[in-house]
C-alpha cells in the first residue's frame, strides 16, 4: 500500500504544471541527460577519489575558505569521522550535541555505537545551545556541533552575533567545533555572511550535496589538511573508498553550479511564501518569517485528510500543495515541511492563499460528505 501511494505521489507531482513545495521529481533518463550535458567528450571517470572527486573536493575548500576538503559518499559516515578526530586530537570523548540534532536523530547514533563516543546536551531548548549553555557545561567535550539550521527544531538559526560567541567559547574550553551544515549554503542569507566566513568559525564543516543543491547523493567535510589526511584515511576504512563516484560528483558540480546561486532567491521567496500560507484558516507557520528557504507549516486537520486532498489536488488540478503531513501531538493538527525551491517562485503570496484555500475546501467537502 505505501509503494502504491508513493508511486501515485510520484506520478501527480510530475504531472503537475505549478509545485509549490520541492521539485518535480526526474526519471532515471532524465537524471543521466543531465549528467551527459554536464560531462564533456572526454571527461573520464575518477578512480577511487582521483580526478573528478579531486575537482570537487578543491571546489568546495574554496567555497568554504579552508585549506582542503574531503568527499564522503555519505553525510552519516562524514559526520562521524569528524566527531572521531575531535575525541582523538583533544582526548575527550564526549561530544556536545543537540538532542534534536541529526545525530542523534536521524543517524542512529552511529557516532557513539561505531565510533565509541558519548553526548552531553547543553540543552533542550529548541535552537542551538548559546554560549552561556555551552560554558555551563560540567565536563569537558572534544567537540562541540552547531547544526545549521538545526532542521528538527523547524531549520532555525541563530544570529551571527550569537554563533560566533558560542563558537568562540566552546574553543575557550578547548574543545573543537563542528559546523553539521548540511543545509549551510541556506544559512548563508540569514547569518548574513558568505559560506566561508560562516565555515572560518568552525574547525570542521559537513555540507550536503543532495540537500538544496539536487545532486543524486554525497557529502564533504571541510577544514585543515591535517583533518583532511585523517578524514582520508578513516573514510578508507569506513567503506567509502569508493572504485568510482562519478554519477554522484557530477551531479554536485552541477548543482554548484546551477542551483547554488539562486538560493538567497529561494530564501527570499520563502518569506512571500510563507506570507500566504499564514493567511489560511488556523494555520501556523514556524519560524515566521522563515530563516531559510525551509520552515514548518501545521493546518487544523489530521494528517490524512490533508495527504489525500493534497494527491487530488495534483492528480485533478495538476497543482501540487505540499506532501509529507504527519500528525502531531497537537490534537486534530498537522505538520509538513515546506521546501520553497525554482517551482515555487512563480507563485505571488494570494497564489498560495488561493491554492490553500481550495485545498482546504476538498477536506470540508470531504468531511461533509
Amino acid at each position: 500500500m505505501a509503494d502504491d501511494v508513493r508511486g501515485r505521489r510520484i506520478a501527480a507531482m510530475r504531472g503537475c504544471d505549478r509545485l509549490l513545495s520541492g521539485v518535480r521529481p526526474a526519471t532515471v533518463r532524465e537524471r543521466l541527460a543531465e549528467l551527459t550535458a554536464v560531462a564533456g567528450p572526454e571527461l573520464m571517470p575518477d578512480y577511487y577519489g582521483d580526478g573528478l572527486v579531486g575537482d570537487l573536493e578543491e571546489r568546495v575548500a574554496r567555497l568554504l575558505g579552508t585549506p582542503a576538503a574531503v568527499y564522503f559518499p555519505t553525510g552519516t559516515m562524514a559526520q562521524q569521522v569528524a566527531l572521531r578526530y575531535g575525541a582523538e586530537v583533544t582526548g575527550r570523548r564526549a561530544v556536545a550535541l543537540h538532542p534534536l540534532g541529526h545525530q542523534e536523530v536521524h543517524e542512529r547514533r552511529a557516532y557513539a555505537d561505531l565510533t565509541g563516543l558519548r553526548s552531553v546536551h547543553p540543552t533542550t531548548a529548541p535552537r542551538n545551545p548559546t554560549a552561556a549553555e555551552i560554558a555551563a557545561l560540567d565536563e569537558p567535550v572534544g567537540t562541540v556541533v552547531f547544526e545549521l539550521p538545526l532542521r528538527d527544531a523547524g531549520f532555525v538559526l541563530p544570529g551571527w552575533a550569537e554563533l560566533a560567541e558560542a563558537a568562540g567559547v566552546a574553543r575557550a574550553a578547548g574543545a573543537r567545533v563542528h559546523f553539521d551544515g548540511a543545509r549551510l549554503w541556506e544559512s548563508a542569507p540569514y547569518l548574513g555572511r558568505g559560506p566561508a566566513e560562516i565555515a572560518g568559525l568552525a574547525d570542521s564543516t559537513y555540507v550536503s550535496f543532495y540537500k538544496t543543491l539536487g545532486g543524486l547523493s554525497g557529502a564533504a567535510v571541510a577544514g585543515t589538511d591535517d583533518f583532511a589526511g585523517y578524514a582520508r584515511a578513516w573514510r578508507h576504512r569506513h567503506g567509502g573508498q569508493l572504485f568510482q563516484q562519478w554519477p554522484a560528483v557530477l551531479s554536485a558540480l552541477a548543482g554548484i553550479e546551477r542551483e547554488l546561486p539562486l538560493v538567497p532567491e529561494y530564501v527570499r521567496h520563502a518569506r512571500v511564501v510563507a506570507a500566504g500560507l499564514a493567511k489560511l484558516p488556523g494555520a501556523v507557520v514556524f519560524p515566521q518569517p522563515p530563516h531559510t528557504h525551509q520552515f514548518r507549516l501545521w493546518l487544523p486537520h489530521p494528517a490524512a485528510r490533508l495527504n489525500q486532498a493534497t494527491l487530488a489536488l495534483a492528480e485533478q488540478e495538476g497543482v501540487w500543495f505540499a506532501g509529507g503531513w504527519q500528525d502531531t501531538e497537537l490534537p486534530g493538527h498537522a505538520m509538513a515541511e515546506i521546501s520553497v525551491q525554482g517551482p515555487a517562485l512563480e507563485w505571488s503570496a494570494g497564489d498560495v492563499l488561493e491554492t490553500g484555500l481550495r485545498l482546504l475546501d476538498r477536506i470540508q467537502d470531504r468531511a461533509a460528505g
